[in-house]
């Protein structure tokens, strides 16, 4: 099973991935946890460059769409796919869906432009998706509570409206693959709520 966790800054999905990890490894099931951008030494390093703010170059959308999907085409390659043909459970912080609520919806790029590289370098999506809601005033204050902010949670708050909006538009569009989750909530509910969904699953 490939499990996927969406949400902007601050809503939880670390904390709801530690809550599933324990729960599945409970039962005897082999995990793989990790995270876009991110998830191998070499996607790590192109992490870096994402999340890095940078006072003398600004990166271009189309750069940042590119370096993120160069990130997932390593990820897929070294972690995602090889642990799903051993049978084992993936855990993602973040995947595609990210991809269309921050640099489409939030950016404004083209759907064209993605639907294209995920034809390309996407040979697998999550069988479930958990998309963690809340307000974006609520996120960004659990979001600057944790320390400095990166280059994506320095944006303004009409950008994190753009890919709030975004999510919901996924979520409206795929409610069978797509969970909402009042991200408001208290932790143990969400990870109860979540734990309903996947004990539904085939």
């Amino acid at each position: 099973m490939f499990i996927s966790f969406e949400g902007t800054e601050g809503v939880g999905k670390t904390t709801l991935i530690r809550k599933i990890h324990q729960y599945f490894e409970q039962q005897g099931k082999e995990v793989v946890l990790t995270r876009e951008p991110g998830g191998t030494p070499l996607a790590e390093q192109i992490r870096s460059l994402l999340l890095a703010v940078n006072h003398e170059e600004q990166m271009s959308h189309d750069t940042e769409l590119l370096l993120i999907y160069a990130a997932r085409a390593q990820h897929l390659q070294q972690v995602i796919l090889p642990a799903l043909a051993a049978g084992k459970i993936v855990l993602s912080d973040r995947f595609t869906d990210a991809s269309f609520a921050y640099q489409c919806s939030g950016r404004g790029l083209s759907q064209e432009k993605l639907q294209l590289l995920n034809q390309t370098f996407v040979a697998k999506m999550p069988n479930i998706t958990f998309w963690l809601d809340a307000s974006i005033e609520l996120g960004m204050t659990r979001a600057r509570e944790r320390g400095a902010l990166d280059r994506f949670e320095q944006e303004k708050l009409s950008f994190f409206a753009k890919v709030r909006a975004g999510y919901e538009t996924l979520w409206q569009a795929e409610p069978e693959r797509i969970k909402r989750l009042d991200a408001t909530q208290n932790a143990d509910v969400v990870f109860g709520e979540a734990l309903q969904y996947l004990k539904e699953e085939p």
